[in-house]
């Protein structure tokens, strides 16, 4: 059966993302350091150190990034001693801080290019379980939906962000197919929920996961034409 719906992942599948996560948190500590000097007085683990209480308490929130973030935030300020009225606004700040430079990225070369191949041909959603916006990221046009497990309550490997995505365009599991890096959230997941997984490996890495994936890349720039080998 043809391909009629592409998902793709988006942190290291569309754009190197390293970089975009380090500079995002050199920019929140940047802030913390302007607007919070009692917090930034405190070491960097002392946030990871809340923020996993946090996970232990209320696991659902590991799928809730950008609510975790703020939770982490607001808790550090207060235990400093900050009232809950700053504590809010100063972990909002920080937060907006981070967010902005969460959205300072460079595509892969190949990734534009591709997108725009794709979108007069093919359904094109995504299917993410981090906090990066397509809109933000002047994407959206290429997308007919996103789909984030922060506002679906569950992410990858779950097959349902991969079942709602069917659910938007109306294809069965055999006409989609998904594109990620990770051999679990992105292939296993894609597998599991019935739809045909692309595995996203720019670096080369040797495949240790459980099932194989349908086909592997190295490019985003192999995509078109793997798609129009199927096809035939």
């Amino acid at each position: 059966m043809s391909i009629r719906l592409i998902t793709f992942d988006l942190d290291d599948t569309l754009w190197d993302n390293r970089p975009v996560i380090l500079g995002a948190e050199a920019a929140m500590r940047d802030w913390l350091a302007l607007h919070t000097p009692r917090l930034a007085a405190q070491p960097v683990e002392h946030l990871w150190t809340i923020r996993s209480r946090l996970v232990e308490n209320e696991p659902g929130l590991r799928h809730r990034l950008s609510e975790l973030r703020r939770r982490t935030l607001f808790h550090a300020l207060e235990g400093v001693g900050y009232s809950r009225e700053e504590a809010v606004a100063l972990a909002e700040g920080a937060f907006q801080a981070m967010l902005r430079a969460r959205h300072r990225i460079t595509f892969f070369p190949e990734t534009v290019p591709t997108l725009e191949a794709l979108a007069g041909r093919y359904h094109l959603g995504v299917i993410t379980n981090g906090n990066a916006d397509v809109r933000r990221l002047g994407l959206a046009d290429y997308f007919q939906f996103a789909l984030c497990a922060e506002e679906l309550g569950v992410g990858k490997p779950d097959p349902k962000p991969f079942r709602e995505a069917l659910k938007k365009v109306g294809v069965t599991a055999e006409q989609a197919v998904h594109v990620g890096d990770h051999p679990g959230d992105d292939i296993r997941g894609a597998l599991d929920a019935g739809l045909r997984a692309i595995w996203f490996n720019p670096s080369g890495q040797s495949w240790d996961g459980e099932d194989s994936p349908d086909s592997e890349i190295r490019s985003l720039g192999e995509l078109p034409a793997l798609l129009k080998r199927w096809g035939a």
